[in-house]
C-alpha cells in the first residue's frame, strides 16, 4: 500500500509534506508533487502536513481518484526527488481558497 498525491496539489505545490518524509519518496515537476509507491513506507507523516489535503492513503481514494495511483507511479520515476521545502506556486493561495481551505 502507498500514499498518493491527488488533484488538489495541482496549482499549489506546497512542499511541507516532503520535510517529514523519512524515505524521500516525493518527486515533483513545476506544477505538483508525486509519491513514488516503491519508496513510500506508508507512514502517513505527510498527510497532515498538506494544507490542501492533496495526499491520501491508497485505501481512502475515491473511485474517481484511482487514476492518481498510476499517475504517481509513472510520473514519479521521471521526476527529481524533492526533499526540502520549496516556494509554492504563485497560484497557491488562490487554489487553496478555491479548494475551500
Amino acid at each position: 500500500m502507498t500514499h498518493v498525491v491527488t488533484e488538489n496539489c495541482d496549482g499549489c505545490r506546497f512542499t511541507d509534506c516532503v520535510t517529514v518524509c523519512p524515505v524521500m519518496c516525493f518527486h515533483g515537476d513545476g506544477q505538483r508533487l508525486y509519491i513514488d509507491p516503491d519508496g513510500c513506507v506508508d507512514c502517513g507523516a505527510c498527510v497532515p502536513m498538506c494544507p490542501v489535503r492533496a495526499i491520501s492513503a491508497e485505501v481512502d481514494l475515491l473511485s474517481e481518484q484511482q487514476v492518481w495511483l498510476q499517475r504517481n507511479a509513472e510520473l514519479a520515476r521521471d521526476m527529481p526527488v524533492i526533499a526540502e521545502k520549496q516556494p509554492v506556486l504563485a497560484s497557491a493561495a488562490s487554489r487553496k481558497s478555491e479548494l475551500g481551505f
